[in-house]
């Protein structure tokens, strides 16, 4: 979807999918602001669905996995050059089946594979969500995380994340 499309305000929806080991299914991106680096399949949610129907439906187009929905577990809210309200609900949910093959879709992605968390909060090519989700206790209630700098290239004059404590 254009830009122009989306107008002021944008809505996003991510995926979490843990496995049993605990590893996370997580893609490097091809494009904007998080080319090159390691974060949640994740995408803009379209006018004929719900908002966590977007973030199943992103998860299998980028990775070939199946899931279903477990619950929502965060939401990230910024406002990009003080003009456009950028948000995003994470979902956390479950491979319909663990051991189907990672397809991932090569148009928008390099990659997409299974990562521990503990790996991810260590790399230098995951993202700055990706960063604070592992570091952050995923149990209950939704908690406001301030004071993060998801960096430059993305021009936030303003921005929050919320997952649960």
């Amino acid at each position: 979807m254009a830009r122009s499309k989306r107008g002021n305000v944008w809505l996003g929806a991510a995926g979490l999918v843990v496995n049993s080991s605990g590893q996370w299914l997580v893609v490097k991106k091809r494009y904007g602001g998080l080319h090159g680096k390691w974060s949640l399949p994740a995408g803009f949610v379209q006018g004929d669905e719900t908002i966590d129907q977007a973030a199943v439906r992103e998860v299998k187009e980028e990775t070939g996995i199946n899931c279903r929905l477990v619950g929502m577990i965060g939401f990230r809210s910024g406002v990009i050059r003080e003009e456009i309200s950028d948000n995003m609900a994470i979902f956390l949910l479950d491979a319909i089946d663990e051991g189907q093959p990672i397809q991932a879709q090569l148009s928008e992605l390099y990659e997409a594979g299974w990562q521990s968390p503990a790996d991810l909060s260590n790399d230098a090519e995951a993202s700055v969500m990706l960063h604070e989700m592992a570091s952050f206790v995923l149990e209950e209630g939704l908690g406001l995380i301030e004071n993060v700098d998801p960096g430059k290239v993305f021009g936030y004059s303003d921005y929050r994340l919320f997952f649960r404590k």
